[in-house]
């Protein structure tokens, strides 16, 4: 076992362990290579991690989640060139993670950073000689949409999104479940055929499906509260701000960590960028509106739904979860309707 798995925390490395009993071994490598152990530097939760708005969290990041959106499909796969895909889906992920796709005007699909992925697979000497090892071509794991096990289009379960939704609710973005409950719902789960034909995660049990549905419905609205997308904006608009005056440069965002960013706005001396930053790391809070509010950082901001509707077993049969259960149906409308103030805003203007 590398030094990667043994320095995890107690949590995440139980959590793993769930997703899959066994670790193997060519993964380790890959995950060694520089180009992913950058991603051990920038959280998954697009810069929000970094701010008193939303209490305390678990650290949790694109490393963590990549690794573990590949453990989840060698646990159902047992195919290394799926489970690599998993691995590099997020391996052009720049700082701050999506917060960069709203830099670049991306707010709804958020996948402007994506057209990267196979330019640093590519360019990566260690990563090709493992891939020339292992008799494995760059187009066959730069394309994780290839895969629908890895990843399909909303709102079907992928393992991407399955992922995020298990890991997010274990205190990357709220207390939901604990480690037994994540176990349990993980267990439910199996390789299905959609009404497609094609591949797809669902699920054996409905009580647990409908479990899986609520707090995904919690999250899915945490993704595209006011809260979220102002912070992602302020944190787009400062890196814009910089960039624009030459104190960071495009392979900053690709090259650094958050941290090491973090770092760079601190110590700007250009308007009022460090102390808006500042401002924004220690609120507590924001305000919403209904109408723009002058000489405020104010905006009115869309969000990407992110919502899951899973299958389910019935009858020996797979169907979608909203044509068999009421509950779940209330939860997804919940979701699909869920809407914020159209503007939001913080008590000073960048």
């Amino acid at each position: 076992m590398n030094d990667y798995f043994e320095k995890l925390d107690r949590t995440i490395k139980e959590y793993f362990y769930i997703l899959s009993e066994e670790i193997p071994d060519f993964l380790n490598d890959y995950i060694n290579t520089p180009e992913m152990q950058k991603q051990a530097g920038i959280s998954v939760s697009c810069g929000t991690y970094y701010s008193n708005i939303f209490g305390k969290r678990i650290w949790y990041s694109s490393l963590d989640h990549s690794v573990a959106v590949s453990l989840i499909i060698w646990n159902f796969t047992k195919d290394k060139k799926q489970t690599l895909a998993g691995l590099f889906h997020d391996i052009a992920t720049p700082v701050f993670k999506h917060c960069v796709d709203f830099m670049n005007g991306d707010y709804e699909k958020q996948e402007s950073t994506e057209e990267l992925t196979t330019k640093i697979i590519s360019e990566s000497k260690e990563i090709i000689n493992l891939l020339n090892r292992d008799k494995i071509k760059i187009e066959e794991i730069s394309d994780y949409h290839i895969y629908p096990i890895v990843d399909n289009d909303t709102p079907m379960l992928s393992a991407d999104r399955l992922e995020y939704t298990l890991s997010n609710g274990l205190g990357v973005r709220k207390n939901l479940w604990n480690l037994n409950e994540v176990k349990e719902i993980y267990e439910d789960i199996e390789i299905q055929k959609n009404e497609k034909g094609i591949q797809e995660l669902g699920f054996k049990h409905l009580k647990i499906a409908e479990k899986f549905v609520k707090n995904m419905r919690i999250l899915s609205n945490e993704y595209i509260a006011n809260t979220t997308k102002l912070s992602m904006q302020f944190l787009a608009d400062v890196m814009r701000k910089m960039y624009d005056r030459k104190l960071i440069t495009k392979d900053d965002l690709y090259s650094l960590s958050d941290k090491e960013i973090i770092e760079k706005i601190e110590k700007c001396n250009y308007d009022n960028i460090s102390k808006c930053f500042n401002l924004w790391k220690n609120a507590t809070e924001i305000g919403e509106s209904d109408t723009y509010i002058e000489g405020k950082y104010c905006r009115k901001l869309k969000g990407k739904m992110r919502y899951i509707v899973p299958l389910v077993r019935h009858d020996n049969e797979f169907i979608r979860i909203n044509k068999i259960s009421k509950t779940a149906d209330e939860e997804i409308e919940k979701t699909i309707n869920f809407k914020t103030k159209e503007f939001a805003y913080f008590n000073f203007d960048l």
